[in-house]
């Protein structure tokens, strides 16, 4: 039986361990000796649903989009209820020119509505004769290249904000949205993508464009699933144990933890990149060097409790998030109470609000005083507040979500290549491919069935063939 060390307790570091744990021929007196070391008292990492005077505040991400079948199949697996959002979700807003413009939901109605101008349009449309770009470009450059820069900076900036909190001119268009990226190098253009897979549809084909789910959470808030998978796992979670450093050990490692020293054939490195290579340092010098070289920039999450009467605001949609070309501070603000039950007290409603990330890391590191009293400010004439909040938490991540930068892409095939020279070392985590939760969740259990694979084929005996005998 081999002895499996993961290091890190988030969503990507439970779903190896119950993949694992679960499959034929796995844990459970399977091939394999399963621990899990998390350094916190707690599990769930950045997803960690906190109640609050009566009110059910995110301080990570709140959910999922429910078109990826591996996070229901999981879901499933655990006994636990997803819960969708309700129809509040399907409207979205941008604040722009000093107001809330709620997103057209259907072609004709963008053509009609009067966010982007028309000369901003009629940009849009050259996209359909726009040339392809490089393999690797910013995101910024490939939507000017292809949309113009009123579509930059009214859109996707936001957008780009509410998903990475990042910096649309310094990532990876290939990295952070690859099959927008495919589209161009499939199809010749978004447009003539979309043209194209709505032919395959009608004809029965079933590529789907864009994600058309619907975000999905609990009842209890999006750490019901972290909770249900380290219960599943039990005793094989060891929590308030750091993983410190690994070492070469004869054909497996030597793992240094708070706890002590253990043996293990398998390590997993679940944890955030930049705690992945510190661990990393003595056994990988280069590879430490490249993982350390992914930037968190800092981000705080600031949740508010009001009484619907005090907002002059219906909250009849998703939430809000601004263009940096606006000059405010906030990123936005979500409007949990609309979308999701149980997220405040009958009559009363929950915000939350982003600020800091990439572009602006420091303003998420105020004191309390000054990061509550800028987002009140900027909230107040949006919303239209009529007085004081009943309830305001803070919840402040000094290193949040990971940039995929340019180059990203050539950074992970560094790593592949420092991995291979490493037989049974792994690193799971949303620093790689893909931030979101559907992201994490499928890429655990392609890695699990992938160390499942391995060890079977060295589990299997080998026969020789008998030596001819001779004289």
């Amino acid at each position: 039986m081999k002895k499996v060390i993961i290091a890190g307790g988030g969503i990507s570091g439970l779903s190896i361990a119950y993949a694992l744990s679960n499959a034929p021929s796995g844990g459970k007196g399977g091939l394999l000796d399963i621990t899990l070391f998390e350094s916190e008292s707690r599990t769930g990492g950045k997803i960690w649903s906190d109640s609050a005077d009566g009110y059910l505040c995110e301080k990570g991400a709140n959910g999922f989009l429910d078109n990826r079948s591996k996070t229901l199949e999981l879901c499933s697996g655990l006994g636990i209820d997803p819960l969708r959002s309700n129809e509040n979700a399907k409207k979205r807003y941008i604040f722009s020119g000093g107001r809330l413009n709620a997103l057209p939901e259907t072609p004709p109605a963008f053509i009609k509505s009067g966010f982007i101008s028309w000369p901003g349009k009629l940009r849009m449309l050259y996209e359909l004769f726009a040339p392809k770009g490089p393999a690797e470009e910013t995101v910024a450059d490939f939507i000017i290249r292809r949309l113009g820069k009123e579509a930059l900076e009214k859109l996707i900036d936001p957008m780009v904000s509410g998903v990475f909190a990042g910096d649309p001119y310094k990532m990876s268009m290939r990295s952070c949205f690859p099959r927008i990226k495919e589209f161009e190098e499939k199809y010749g253009g978004l447009f003539r993508a979309m043209m194209k897979i709505r032919k395959e549809k009608r004809s029965g084909g079933k590529v789907s464009v864009a994600p058309p789910g619907r975000l999905t959470s609990f009842y209890n808030g999006a750490q019901e699933i972290t909770d249900a998978l380290s219960s599943s796992l039990g005793d094989s979670v060891k929590r308030g144990v750091s993983v410190k450093g690994v070492n070469r050990k004869g054909d497996g490692y030597q793992v240094d933890t708070s706890l002590g020293v253990f043996e293990a054939d398998i390590i997993i490195l679940a944890s955030p990149a930049y705690a992945s290579s510190g661990i990393l340092k003595d056994l990988d010098g280069e590879l430490s060097d490249i993982l350390l070289a992914i930037p968190y920039p800092s981000l705080s999450v600031v949740c508010l409790g009001y009484r619907k009467e005090d907002i002059g605001h219906s909250l009849g949609g998703f939430g809000f998030l601004i263009p940096h070309t606006e000059e405010k501070k906030i990123l936005g603000t979500l409007w949990d109470s609309s979308i999701f039950p149980n997220r405040a007290p009958e009559g009363h409603v929950l915000l939350r609000t982003m600020i800091g990330g990439a572009k602006a890391p420091e303003l998420a590191m105020m004191d309390d005083n000054m990061l509550l009293g800028t987002v009140l400010d900027e909230l107040r004439p949006i919303l239209g507040f009529h007085a004081d909040p009943s309830m305001a938490r803070i919840y402040r991540w000094e290193r949040a979500i990971p940039q995929y930068l340019l180059g990203h892409s050539m950074k992970l095939k560094k790593i592949s290549e420092r991995l291979a020279l490493h037989k049974g070392l792994y690193l799971a985590g949303n620093a790689y491919k893909g931030v979101g939760m559907n992201d994490c969740i499928e890429n655990a259990c392609s890695l699990a069935a992938e160390i499942i694979d391995a060890a079977q084929r060295e589990s299997r005996p080998t026969f020789l063939p008998c030596a001819s005998q001779t004289g």
